[in-house]
């Protein structure tokens, strides 16, 4: 396992300084609408990337984080009439990746986004996400209307029926959010079923396939649980049975229901077990920062995951 990141480089000396601290692989897009980056487009950004001695491990399918109503190919969360060319899209985004060398993408199936409550003062008066189930919208209307879970595993199950055999041919990893933050059962009229451990697994369960797992976010699943010192055993569960496509390594301060972002060193979660986890179940690909708190200053994002890097490469050399 190595240091990656995914932050986006506002120019070419960001990607500098991530190789001056140390980070030699990276998840980032190309320009412009998905649907031009073809062999040659993803190949001269690839050649770009490696300019700056930098490996491009992973790209973004179509598929983020946003609420719905503001999704690339929202018919594929729909069910929608365009459903089936989008995922041919996706097919032959992740075709035209493993011809020019880019192992691995990353998704979500996502309906209504990232949910948080107001930002909270952290450590020295650092800005950070929060989730206070009590301080949250709890209307029931949601961008996706009312869902039933059991119709959302079906689109699931649809959309993996299709990409899953195409990824495994092409050998490209699929590497799935969790859904951030775990809500009660129904919230914005959908269930979040990748939003327990239960759910993760269930998903992993369905196409086998070694290509096919999870972008493995500590903090999210720390956002799962009532007791985040199980954290560590549920990394082994799923490392063990090769279902870790990625790492997002992000720690927070609390769990169900209501936590609060923090920098990896302060919050709740034991990441050096969790990085033991990993390396004893033979984890082989990046670890990044996902999120960090809002620092005070200039390049608050840049400060912010410099920190994450070093405390990341520190946990990394120790267990070499």
């Amino acid at each position: 396992m190595y240091l990656g990141t995914q932050l986006p480089a506002r120019n070419d000396d960001d990607y500098r300084v991530m190789k001056q601290l140390g980070v030699d692989h990276v998840c980032a897009d190309p320009d412009g609408d998905w649907r031009g980056w073809d062999v040659a487009h993803l190949s001269r950004f690839r050649e770009r990337i490696e300019g700056f001695g930098l490996s491009l491990d992973m790209l973004q399918l179509p598929l983020g984080s946003v609420p719905v109503d503001r999704a690339k190919c929202p018919d594929i969360m729909l069910a929608g009439p365009e459903r089936d060319r989008q995922i041919d899209g996706i097919c032959k985004l992740i075709e035209d990746c493993a011809a020019v060398g880019i192992p691995s993408v990353k998704y979500n199936f996502n309906y209504i986004g990232i949910p948080r409550s107001p930002m909270e003062a952290g450590r020295g008066g650092a800005r950070a996400e929060a989730f206070r189930w009590d301080l949250m919208d709890q209307d029931e209307s949601g961008p996706a209307g009312q869902i039933a879970e059991d119709e959302i595993w079906s689109r699931i199950d649809y959309f993996l029926a299709r990409i899953v055999p195409v990824a495994e041919a092409a050998n490209i990893r699929l590497a799935c959010h969790p859904h951030d933050p775990a809500t009660p059962p129904g919230y914005k009229g959908v269930t979040r079923v990748l939003g327990t451990v239960e759910g993760m697994k269930r998903f992993v369960s369905m196409h086998e396939s070694p290509v096919h797992g999870l972008n493995f976010c500590i903090g999210t699943l720390g956002e799962m649980l009532d007791d985040v010192s199980e954290v560590p055993a549920i990394t082994r569960w799923f490392g063990e049975r090769g279902k870790i496509m990625n790492i997002h390594f992000r720690n927070i301060a609390g769990g169900l229901y209501s936590f609060r972002e923090t920098l990896p060193d302060e919050g709740d979660i034991d990441m050096p077990a969790v990085m033991d986890a990993l390396r004893d179940t033979g984890y082989r690909y990046m670890v990044m920062p996902d999120h960090a708190p809002t620092l005070s200053g200039e390049n608050e994002r840049g400060v912010a995951f410099a920190f994450c890097y070093g405390y990341i490469a520190a946990l990394l050399q120790e267990r070499r």
